[in-house]
């Protein structure tokens, strides 16, 4: 499947979040040019208004593709997606792949009747989380924690800094110790940042869960609609950023990490 594939996909968020849906891009199509941009000049969107990320979203998605001329643009962070994913698509010309919270299969998933539900406080209290809960996940209990903290932990593990576990059962802890929390048996990581934080979420758990993402949906979903008549594309490892490189040391080091070593800086 994976070696059928070539073209040109951007993938988008507002830090370091996102390159675990670039990751698993990669992973499903290995011929794919995937190429990373994150806000960081507006970085973080969990202190933003809802009014100024509608009206940045589309700009700055605009002025991405036209500088960088994906096939695809997917927009890797839930908060995102959740507020401005049509707003997006309407500025652009392309496919846009939003990042939805992996609810269906959780509810699917589930043998208990409860599941847990980690993501930015942002997420939590959108009427696009609460529409996706009542469209598939009706019969089964959602509790929900959101969480600044964890997105923190998230981008300091991944930077390589060292935090104790401790630190991690104490900030989803919440999640657990609600009404019904020790039911739980399948978690939805609905940020992008807390699959880099997997393992140690698994290890600080209260009790065995399962946790799964939307990554592989998201990679799967940006296959299928890559353009027919798309074009032959070198492997790239760019990075856009839009804010002056020199002022992100610690996202510029970890899209070293994972394999994005030319930093552009775009600004917006």
């Amino acid at each position: 499947m994976s070696s059928n594939y070539s073209g040109k996909v951007m993938v988008f968020d507002s830090g370091m979040g996102g390159l675990t849906v670039a990751r698993e891009i990669q992973a499903l199509a290995p011929g794919i040019s995937v190429t990373y941009a994150a806000d960081s000049g507006f970085f973080p969107y969990g202190d933003k208004s809802d009014e100024a990320l509608r009206a940045r979203l589309p700009q700055v998605a605009k002025a991405l593709c036209d500088a960088a001329q994906p096939d695809v643009f997917v927009i890797a962070c839930n908060t995102a997606s959740t507020l401005a994913l049509e707003e997006v698509r309407a500025a652009l010309e392309i496919p846009v792949v939003g990042t939805v919270p992996a609810i269906k299969p959780a509810a699917q998933l589930t043998r208990t009747g409860t599941i847990g539900l980690l993501a930015t406080p942002g997420t939590v209290k959108r009427a696009y989380t609460a529409q996706l809960i009542e469209d598939f996940a009706r019969d089964v209990r959602v509790i929900m924690h959101g969480s600044v903290e964890l997105v923190r932990m998230a981008e300091q593990i991944a930077a390589g800094e060292a935090l104790s576990l401790d630190a991690f059962r104490t900030a989803q802890a919440p999640l657990y110790q609600s009404d019904g929390g020790d039911e739980i048996d399948v978690v939805v990581l609905a940020c992008t940042h807390f699959p880099l934080i997997r393992g140690e979420l698994a290890a600080t758990a209260p009790h065995p869960v399962t946790f799964i993402d939307s990554g592989e949906a998201i990679a799967r979903q940006t296959l299928r609609v890559l353009p027919d008549a798309r074009r032959a594309a070198p492997a790239t490892n760019r990075v856009w950023l839009t804010s002056a490189p020199e002022d992100q040391p610690r996202l510029v080091e970890v899209c070293h990490r994972f394999g994005f070593h030319q930093v552009t800086h775009l600004a917006v």
